[in-house]
């Protein structure tokens, strides 16, 4: 394992651990599958050209977005999970209800969630909200953070966004396990992964990035030995549910 994925995953299970919560351990991949210095290129720097453009887009889009658009995105950063997409696949995709497509993306889930956050270490990224210095009341005009917070207090793990990647990485799955919706689902992970830049807490190459590392690791996942039993259940259930043909 190389020195900086360790150290990353240390930090992620060290932050579960303050938090209350068992630390994680990845399940279905490996660290090197998982590694972000492979999958991913570097972030604009702080302070250059390309980083100033991209915190005056953001800036620009928080200040004309409209109050519906946000209150979508609001609603996209409290579920950071696969009721994400139970608008678009309908009632009967009620995860109580289908066991087998639940297990699936439990384990889905955890390594997403694993790989997201090891990227965050690695990259180190500030938010746009922090570089922009906005304090105070303006702080929860800009951003869906529920919590007024220092630029300081900030944690440097904007690049990639974890919501982005979940968005993703659990719709590259959906599609494949519900062929006859692949584009509304796809559709929706793109939206749902816009909602992190609508909110102002991302910028746009950090969506970028989530969307190339949260599709390697749908195509990883649909791939994984370890998987092969639980997509055939899943895919069984949700014939069973009518959410995709026999």
């Amino acid at each position: 394992m190389k020195p900086q994925i360790l150290i990353a995953l240390v930090l992620s299970a060290s932050a579960l651990f303050a938090q209350g919560r068992p630390p994680r351990s990845l399940k279905l991949l490996t660290p090197e599958q998982i590694d972000p210095s492979r999958l991913l290129p570097p972030p604009p720097a702080t302070g250059s050209e390309l980083q100033r453009k991209e915190l005056a887009e953001a800036q620009h889009l928080v200040e004309t977005r409209t109050k519906e658009r946000f209150a979508q995105a609001d609603w996209d950063r409290a579920h950071e999970d696969p009721t994400a997409f139970s608008a678009t696949l309908g009632p009967d995709f009620d995860l109580a209800k289908l066991p087998a497509t639940a297990k699936l993306l439990e384990a889905v889930m955890n390594d997403q969630a694993m790989a997201a956050s090891a990227a965050k270490e690695y990259f180190h990224r500030q938010a746009p909200v922090a570089v922009a210095n906005v304090t105070g009341e303006s702080y929860r005009n800009w951003t869906c953070d529920e919590k007024p917070r220092k630029p300081a207090d900030l944690a440097l793990r904007s690049y990639p966004s974890g919501h982005a990647t979940m968005g993703y990485s659990v719709g590259i799955v959906l599609a494949a396990l519900i062929p006859e919706k692949s584009q509304a689902i796809l559709a929706r992970a793109a939206d749902y992964a816009y909602s992190r830049e609508v909110c102002g807490d991302h910028y746009h190459s950090d969506i970028e990035a989530s969307h190339a590392l949260g599709n390697a690791l749908g195509i990883m996942f649909l791939n994984s030995p370890a998987l092969r039993t639980r997509i055939e259940a899943a895919r069984a259930e949700l014939r069973t549910a009518h959410l995709t043909l026999p």
